[in-house]
């Protein structure tokens, strides 16, 4: 058994490639294994396994920095860095983080979880670097998905002013999370293809460098002259146009190779880029058959790849079966989506209709503008992206859709607590940032029918609208509470007297539990209203509850500030209301990740703590009245 806790640079770098093959060989055991049981991201780990064995030969992060973009292929770094014995704690609760963490290591150089980020990181690091005068190099990993963010081209431009030692590492597996689109996909397909200029270029380096005396310089001065040979066999190198000198392609499989050539990389001076060849789910055969399937996996069967347990429709189920059925009611319905066509449901839509489903890439901003001018152009426009992920594109939402005030839908999955990716992929600020946007309207529905029906009046909408609903299992209670959905008005599901608990989506269900244990706990017949709209606020109700309650609980799986509870509170200050209003909800901070039911417990969100919550102010108001 080569890996250990103690595995580390000076071992890697003095091991025999027989050695080398073998430590691959347990990591891909290790990291299969894990997964399996834990659920995370394997299609990409495996596929870089031997390009993490390669970095760790060549970089010490005792003195150099390996920046990774994303974060979901970095288990092997994670495994060579220490953490073995912990390895077995992946995405659980109190242990590691399926992202790098720079709380977490000295080794994880910069937090990822968002796409496209790793090149301006390392950049600054590399810059950091020079500017205090330490030694070390900087190599940023990024996948040829990542590379269709905007923000990684911005840095791309930006590194080509670094005089010292800069790595791009090109992870091109030909996919995301899904098979790649655009240019810039199309532009890698012939590099990969490009054997020629690349064959050609290592011979002619090769014969130079064995001439005495005058060969590096000669080799120096072609790295820094553009090749007339370059541009007749590789037209239009766009990396090299931008400054950047270009090596590859590489077999990211092929371990001699990636160590000659970061090693060669290493010694250069100014940004290079590394691009390198790599099969996702490389060592596994189901996730090589299916990577999208591999991509952020639940536990499963290691013999047959298949899931363990069976679960009930989740909401993305839901808004998949909804947005094929519009598809063919509503010719001028169309879907967007970043990157996400299988995360986000829209693989049925994009097979039946092919020519209204869009997927532009690891794109968020693009994806929102490009909605906007569909909705002028006369299509109603369905934008399914996660929650975590639209927060990228929050000017082009205010900008160019609520602004011009257009019919764009939202569909926000993800929502609220996601557990085991953690405060990077948490839904939770939504509710505010959409808030504050004039014209924008948001629901929220409290089971898979409710999800249905709003994406149906979404769609008949007139403006800029957001449904939002969580990860996971849709609920399936309170099916008997259908009634049509009128704008800006509530469901009430009981009424009661005293108190009126106000739920925001998936917390209704949440609120049919505290109202079960209020009536235990202090005999107290609490209504349950399902808010439907998070804005407009149902106000015509809130007045109405004047007469009635004492005491309004709202309860959202969103932060605090900006939420629903603080609209429902400002009305109520403004109208001078005489009931007071308790808000419930997700606390000033990030929470790790963790099981949803755990992160729900660490921020005071089960029935008990909201009954002791409502129990609290009932006390504090009866000594204020003494």
């Amino acid at each position: 058994m080569i890996l250990d806790d103690s595995i580390n640079h000076e071992k890697i770098s003095n091991m025999t490639l027989p050695e080398l093959k073998e430590l691959c060989r347990e990591l891909r055991r290790c990291i299969l294994n894990t997964v399996s049981e834990n659920g995370g991201h394997l299609a990409s780990n495996l596929g870089t396994v031997e390009l993490t064995a390669a970095l760790h030969f060549v970089f010490d992060v005792k003195e150099d920095r390996i920046v990774w973009d994303v974060g979901h292929q970095a288990y092997a770094h994670k495994l060579l860095t220490g953490r073995y014995s912990e390895f077995s704690t992946l995405r659980s609760l109190n242990g590691i983080s399926g992202f790098t963490r720079r709380k977490e290591s000295t080794a994880d150089a910069f937090i990822s979880g968002h796409s496209s980020t790793s090149i301006s990181a390392a950049f600054g690091i590399a810059s950091a670097m020079r500017l205090q005068g330490r030694r070390g190099s900087v190599a940023a990993v990024i996948g040829d998905g990542a590379l269709t963010g905007g923000m990684a081209y911005e840095a791309l431009n930006n590194a080509a002013s670094l005089k010292s030692n800069f790595i791009i590492v090109l992870n091109d597996n030909e996919m995301s999370i899904t098979e790649n689109v655009g240019g810039m996909s199309s532009y890698l397909s012939g590099l990969r293809t490009a054997s020629a200029y690349t064959g050609f270029k290592m011979d002619v380096t090769k014969a130079l460098n064995r001439i005495p005396g005058i060969g590096p310089g000669m080799v120096d001065a072609m790295r820094k002259t553009k090749s007339s040979i370059k541009q007749i066999i590789i037209p239009g190198m766009l990396f090299e146009d931008m400054g950047l000198t270009y090596l590859g392609p590489v077999d990211g499989h092929n371990i001699p190779q990636l160590i000659k050539t970061f090693q060669e990389a290493k010694r250069f001076e100014g940004p290079i880029l590394v691009h390198v060849l790599t099969q996702k789910g490389r060592g596994y055969e189901p996730a090589m058959r299916h990577p999208a399937r591999f991509h952020g996996a639940g536990p499963f069967d290691v013999k047959t790849g298949l899931p363990v347990g069976k679960s009930n429709p989740t909401y993305t189920d839901v808004f998949s079966t909804v947005m094929r059925k519009m598809g063919d009611r509503r010719k001028d319905v169309a879907a967007v989506t970043a990157a996400m066509m299988t995360g986000v449901g829209l693989k049925r839509f994009s097979n039946m209709f092919p020519d209204r489903c869009f997927d532009v890439g690891i794109a968020e901003e693009h994806a929102v503008t490009f909605a906007a001018a569909l909705s002028l152009g006369g299509i109603t426009p369905v934008v399914a992206i996660y929650s975590s992920f639209l927060q990228r594109a929050y000017d082009q939402i205010m900008h160019d859709v609520c602004m011009q005030n257009l019919h764009v839908v939202f569909a926000i999955d993800r929502a609220g607590l996601v557990g085991y990716d953690g405060e990077t992929h948490h839904g939770i600020f939504d509710l505010s940032y959409l808030g504050s946007m004039p014209n924008m309207t948001i629901l929220a529905p409290k089971n898979l029918w409710e999800l249905s029906d709003m994406i149906k009046f979404a769609v008949d909408y007139d403006g800029p609208i957001a449904v939002r609903y969580p990860r996971g299992e849709a609920y399936t209670g309170l099916k008997e509470f259908r009634a049509p959905i009128c704008l800006g008005k509530s469901e009430v599901i009981h009424e009661g007297s005293r108190v009126a608990l106000l739920a925001v989506g998936s917390m209704v269900k949440m609120a049919e539990e505290v109202q079960k244990q209020l009536k235990e706990r202090m005999d107290m017949d609490a209504a349950l209203v399902n808010a439907r709209f998070v804005k407009p606020i149902d106000e015509e109700l809130l007045r109405s509850f004047a007469d009635t309650y004492e005491l309004v609980v709202t309860l959202e799986e969103n932060v605090k500030d900006g939420g629903f509870g603080e609209r429902v509170l400002a009305f109520a200050e403004e109208e001078d209301l005489p009931f007071g209003v308790e808000i419930i909800a997700l606390p000033d901070r990030f929470i790790p990740h963790g099981s949803v039911s755990y992160q729900m417990k660490q921020v005071g969100f089960t029935p008990e703590d909201i009954c002791g919550r409502i129990e609290e102010y009932y006390r504090k108001r009866g000594q204020e009245e003494r």
